[in-house]
């Protein structure tokens, strides 16, 4: 199995071998999720930490529940009351993890580059759950996965990403994974949630919805970041749903077979239309959680065995 890194802080850190092994990976895992027994040892003995300094349900979640079946020590911070928010620097931080010796740390935090920069000062290997507007490598990869089981295949698809393209850092990590993969990606929104430098992603651009559908195999909604604006990017909720939110209209422009994709958390009724969203035949959103679990139980796996590894070297 290739997978040589010491840290999963971004997709644009992975070459697409080590892609497709930590998909293979995690296949084992789903079937070990789906089993009677749902437990691994491979993290015996070693402690994860998760850090999550933006308010979080799924993906927290997601990683304590990976952690603890593959045996690990888990403990959650609560970063929201911890010393960050009496002055203290990512530093210190950083220096107080070193003393409690954690093996795998997962933080999420506000400003892009903040996981990295930890990362230069840990003692352990760290995973990314979402850093500002940059990257959320783990979503990106349960994405691929749910992709590859119902489309049978990761290259050479034609995907369309559709709605609050700016504030994403689910679409930048989809972005580079799919291009790494040899995809052809749509982004399809309003000009206005955009990004301003999307001619350096090499990507087809639509503003209308029907125009970036057509004839796609798979269509993935994103949710409107209104946390992350700081001004009037939409005329109106009602307006954005009737030009870019998804209901059967819309998505008959894909093709047939095309399914839903969403990362969670959904806005009923303003990115995407409540029966779409719950259609077995075509929506894959609950398998996206399922896959979750699997893939982050896949990256601590291999990032365990590389770091002890190292130890043993």
């Amino acid at each position: 199995m290739t997978f040589r890194a010491k840290h999963l802080l971004g997709i644009e850190y992975l070459a697409p071998d080590e892609i497709t092994t930590l998909l293979d990976l995690a296949e084992t895992y789903v079937e070990l999720n789906r089993s009677k027994t749902k437990h691994s040892d491979v993290l015996a003995g070693l402690t994860q930490i998760n850090m999550f300094f933006e308010n979080s349900t799924r993906t927290q979640a997601s990683f304590e529940l990976a952690g603890k079946r593959l045996g690990a020590d888990v403990m959650n911070m609560a970063m929201q009351a911890s010393s960050t928010k009496k002055g203290e620097t990512l530093i210190d931080t950083a220096l107080t993890l070193n003393a409690m010796h954690p093996d795998l740390l997962v933080v999420r935090h506000p400003h892009s580059g903040a996981v990295n920069l930890l990362a230069e000062k840990v003692n352990c290997a760290v995973l990314n759950a979402g850093d500002g507007f940059h990257e959320h490598p783990t979503q990106a990869l349960l994405d691929a996965l749910t992709i590859r089981r119902a489309k049978g295949r990761l290259h050479r698809l034609s995907i369309a990403i559709c709605g609050d393209i700016a504030h994403s850092r689910v679409a930048r990590s989809n972005l580079i994974l799919l291009g790494k993969m040899e995809n052809r990606v749509r982004l399809v929104g309003p000009t206005t949630l955009m990004p301003s430098q999307i001619s350096e992603f090499g990507v087809e651009v639509f503003d209308d919805m029907r125009e970036g559908l057509a004839d796609v195999d798979v269509v993935m909604m994103l949710r409107l970041q209104k946390e992350r604006m700081d001004g009037g990017f939409i005329p109106s909720e009602r307006e954005y749903y009737h030009r870019y939110g998804l209901d059967a209209e819309k998505l008959s422009y894909a093709k047939p077979d095309a399914i839903v994709m969403h990362p969670g958390p959904m806005n009923r009724g303003v990115e995407i239309d409540g029966t779409i969203a719950d259609d077995i035949n075509r929506s894959v959103i609950q398998e996206q959680v399922e896959m979750g679990v699997a893939v982050r139980m896949a990256a601590m796996d291999l990032l365990a065995r590389n770091l002890r590894n190292r130890s043993a070297a």
